[in-house]
């Protein structure tokens, strides 16, 4: 079965076209995303920063030059959605859209391009959807290595968006999710700019700057501990870009390679000094970082934060990445 997943976040909107078979749908453990273990096969990937969520948080509507962005790439999407031949398409859209009071703009133009209508799914089922993505093929790995080798749940998965983040905790099922209002775009505009989303962020950023953002994450960190059983947990897994990039320059890639930050393993001394070599960076340091994406730039220092105290909080000594996420829980969901 061919599907079609499309995610419409804050920051990029991303395709997924992927054949699956009956091995993911039957058994409740798919593989990882590849040929081996006969999991679903990737047949497009792609990912465009788009910057949805621009200027959402101070006037609560999305911008119409952000929404042609955003309309510009689902065009090329729905090209190579009909050259594959997918027979089944979902589009997802998450915290920007949630947030926006001209939302059916939004709506009224993904059904045109696609012929589906998007569902601005809330911040339970987007928690769902990543840890459906995020764990599946960790279940197959933990199986296939042997406790304690493989990654042992119950998972706490960690999704840094752009607006948002979700925290989930679960083994093959859900135990508790929740999702705040914390992202990497979102902090970025509220803290590190000087007015607002077009204001010129502060190179690098103040302490001053710094602390307010912390005080947002840990008052957020406190809602989370308050709901999600995050003690629970023996392993964290990290999705997204921040969390990507921050394992790329961990690792010390000379390019952004997707199977070598796939599972791999980040200690919590990792990301604090990748994190504060980020902090003390100005803008055009940032961007000579090989692993670092052009759109990414401008918000990696908010969305290292966030895994730093996340880290920090909750006392993992180490995150494991994951380039599966909400795009393949789509895709899974239409099975």
């Amino acid at each position: 079965m061919r599907v079609a997943a499309v995610d419409c976040g804050t920051n990029s909107v991303r395709l997924l076209i992927a054949d699956l078979g009956g091995d993911e749908v039957t058994d409740g453990t798919p593989a990882h995303g590849g040929a081996a273990g006969g999991g679903p096969v990737d047949v497009e990937r792609r990912m465009e920063i788009v910057r949805l969520g621009e200027g959402v948080d101070k006037t609560g509507r999305l911008a119409p030059e952000a929404l042609e962005r955003t309309f510009a790439a689902m065009r090329i999407y729905r090209k190579l959605i009909d050259q594959h031949g997918a027979t089944a398409t979902r589009v997802v859209a998450t915290s920007a859209t949630r947030d926006a009071a001209n939302r059916q703009e939004f709506v009224d133009g993904v059904r045109e391009i696609f012929g589906v209508e998007p569902e601005v799914v809330t911040g339970a089922e987007e928690a769902e959807l990543s840890f459906v993505g995020a764990t599946r093929g960790l279940v197959r790995l933990s199986r296939e290595t042997g406790m304690p080798q493989g990654p042992l749940p119950p998972y706490l998965v960690v999704d840094i968006g752009g607006g948002s983040t979700e925290f989930v905790v679960g083994s093959e099922h859900v135990i508790g999710a929740l999702s705040v209002d914390i992202g990497c775009v979102r902090l970025t505009e509220r803290h590190l700019r000087s007015s607002g989303s077009a204001g010129a962020p502060e190179e690098p950023p103040s302490v001053r700057a710094l602390e307010a953002m912390v005080a947002d994450i840990e008052a957020a960190l406190d809602r989370v501990a308050e709901v999600v059983p995050v003690q629970e947990a023996h392993t964290l897994v990290g999705l997204a870009g921040s969390v990507t990039t921050v394992a790329g320059i961990a690792l010390d890639l000379p390019a952004y390679v997707p199977e070598r930050i796939h599972h791999s393993r980040i200690t919590a001394p990792q990301v604090h000094d990748v994190t504060r070599r980020l902090l003390a960076m100005t803008h055009s340091e940032r961007a000579r970082i090989p692993v670092m994406h052009p759109g990414r730039v401008d918000v990696i220092c908010a969305g290292a934060l966030i895994l730093d105290r996340i880290v920090r909080r909750f006392a993992f000594p180490q995150v494991v990445v994951s380039e599966h996420d909400i795009l393949d829980g789509i895709a899974y969901s239409i099975a």
